[in-house]
């Protein structure tokens, strides 16, 4: 890699499409999927049959799963349909940890008189189950944390759930880098984004227990089985599925890849730009995908740390891509108490299984000698 390659280790807030995906595109039918001539029937077919492999894939029912234009919808629609048209009176339970598109519902339906009530996280960044009180209606709990790559107890807290509560998943981070299976997991709703996965932006899905009322959140036809109006996008559904067979084929392969890399980036940094602390799970640990690595260098802000990598073609975060251009400290570093100083300069990398090792390599040598210079002159004693 010369000084003018850009190195991406910013592949959680998108992966770009793989090879696969775009193959998809050129095989779409031209129809409308809700239309009954013969090119729509070419469509819905093409759709129905994307169903099937994704329910293949996930560990699910062809009949549990609906397109959305993403995690944010799905997300919006498993938590706005839980409650129903009247969420005063209820209690949502969640942690800190969980994205901005699942708080930011959560906090609305608070302003409509729901009850919420937040789980304690621990040091190493996974939730700490509590009783539930007896007016829960909706847990929510992601699998992988976008930020450390911690994952969560959500089979645990299902296998312990009373009747009646709806437990809500944002698997959005661990959909194709480790194996999901949302029988065994045991969630009611679980929520994916294609783009996290090399699918292309803007498709996704919500997976949804049969048994489970849901309220819709958009209204208009009668598409997927009434509950989810709207054209379905053929193109975007078949590239998302081809995506997710591409990364699944691979999916052992990718994780020791990935887990090599994560663990390279680390050491090389843990020698080269102390002092730095690892944010999440140890370095080796089993309860993390392998593609999350959250450091803190002590001496440097986060935020002006991202800034400075980026003139030097290395991308990275401060944290969620949708919120990453706030100056708010992260809540789910704040809920780990992971202290002051590491707060203010951490900062997450995320790998793509198609980087090589010696990519990783070069990015280290420019993301020490960021931080190294930045510790020597703090921009603010810049004239």
């Amino acid at each position: 890699m010369n000084a003018k390659t850009v190195c991406n280790l910013d592949h959680n807030a998108t992966m770009a499409m793989v090879p696969a995906a775009w193959e998809a595109l050129r095989l779409v039918p031209s129809g409308n999927p809700s239309s009954v001539h013969g090119a729509g029937r070419a469509a819905r077919q093409a759709v129905e049959a994307a169903r099937e492999r994704l329910a293949a894939l996930l560990g699910a029912f062809a009949d549990e799963v609906y397109f959305t234009s993403g995690a944010t919808e799905a997300n919006n629609w498993a938590i706005f349909g839980a409650l129903g048209s009247t969420p005063a009176g209820q209690r949502i339970v969640l942690t800190a940890l969980e994205h901005p598109c699942v708080v930011e519902p959560v906090r609305e339906l608070e302003r409509q008189g729901a009850q919420i009530q937040w789980w304690p996280v621990t040091p190493r960044g996974t939730a700490q189950p509590q009783p539930l009180p007896p007016d829960t209606r909706l847990v929510c709990l992601m699998l992988a944390h976008h930020e450390t790559g911690a994952l969560q107890p959500v089979a645990e807290v299902a296998a312990q759930l009373p009747a009646g509560v709806h437990l809500h998943c944002d698997a959005a981070q661990a959909v194709g880098k480790i194996p999901v299976h949302f029988h065994q997991l045991g969630a009611t709703s679980l929520a994916v984004s294609g783009h996290k996965f090399g699918g292309p932006p803007g498709i996704g899905l919500l997976l949804l227990r049969r048994d489970s009322p849901l309220r819709p959140l958009l209204w208009g036809g009668p598409q997927q089985q009434g509950r989810r109006a709207g054209t379905e996008p053929v193109a975007l559904i078949l590239a998302m599925t081809a995506a997710l067979e591409w990364m699944h084929q691979r999916l052992a392969e990718h994780q020791q890849h990935l887990a090599r890399l994560r663990r390279h980036l680390w050491h090389r940094l843990h020698a080269g730009a102390a002092p730095v602390y690892l944010n999440g799970p140890e370095i080796d640990a089993p309860d993390v995908v392998p593609n999350t690595l959250n450091v803190s260098f002590l001496g440097c802000r986060g935020d002006l740390l991202v800034l400075a990598l980026d003139l030097a073609d290395v991308y990275c975060s401060t944290g969620a891509a949708c919120s990453s251009g706030s100056l708010l400290p992260s809540p789910g570093l704040q809920a780990m108490n992971v202290g002051p100083e590491r707060l203010r300069s951490a900062v997450r990398f995320s790998f793509s299984p198609l980087q090589t090792l010696q990519e990783i390599d070069d990015a280290a040598d420019r993301i020490i000698a960021t931080v190294q210079r930045l510790r020597k002159f703090p921009p603010e004693q810049h004239p």
